[in-house]
């Protein structure tokens, strides 16, 4: 089974005061680097960062020459057109039948624990389009998810046939795509949205955010 990865670290941040959430610090390593590597972990043959922050493991051992660097066009455009952007720079790797693409935004902490239950669901099964998280609540999380390649593709380019990505919400981009939801151990999914949350992990601020306080809410 191949396996491909898009990292989406192109947001707004804006409830953390703008401040790119992927350079946050949790236990020594960026959110970036830490969704990256679970990438990596997962076996991704390709890795395609999407956003203007640049991960530590380029040019890295760990790196092996496999991850991308690009930028959905316009900036900010949202997940549907950042994974458009993954999926572009994605072209040049061949999918065979049943390549899987993981789908992973740099704001979960605890990113490999989350990983683990949808990569455990794979291969996919027959009729499904891919494999989803659900949070302690039950709320899907598909931008921590794993998609057949050439269904999301497909997705893709079915809804620019009627209007740009810029701005589509993932709901219109998946909700065609039958998936399976699964669950990971308690905590797991909690992703980072304020300063609250990163305070709560225990999460600290990189050098360049020494004037934010970890406990400011914007």
């Amino acid at each position: 089974m191949i396996i491909d990865a898009i990292v989406l670290a192109g947001g707004r941040s804006s409830r953390l005061s703008g401040r790119p959430k992927s350079a946050l610090l949790y236990q020594g390593a960026t959110l970036l680097d830490r969704t990256v590597q679970a990438a990596i972990d997962a076996g991704s043959r390709s890795i395609v960062v999407v956003g203007t922050a640049r991960p530590t493991l380029v040019g890295s051992a760990a790196d092996g020459g496999r991850i991308v660097l690009t930028r959905e066009d316009p900036p900010f455009g949202g997940p549907a057109a950042g994974i458009g952007a993954g999926m572009a720079a994605l072209d040049g790797a061949n999918a065979e039948p049943g390549t899987i693409v993981l789908v992973l935004a740099c704001d979960l902490p605890e990113v490999g624990a989350a990983l683990t239950p949808v990569l455990a669901a794979l291969p996919l099964a027959d009729g499904i389009d891919g494999v989803v998280l659900a949070d302690d609540a039950g709320i899907h999380q598909p931008l921590t998810a794993a998609y057949d390649r050439s269904t999301l593709a497909d997705s893709l380019e079915s809804r620019r046939r009627h209007a740009p990505l810029d701005g589509l919400s993932m709901r219109a981009l998946i909700g065609d795509l039958k998936l399976r939801a699964v669950r990971a151990a308690a905590g797991a999914a909690d992703d980072i949205d304020t300063w609250v949350d990163a305070a709560q992990h225990g999460m600290s601020v990189p050098p360049e955010f020494a004037s934010t306080s970890i406990r400011e809410e914007s």
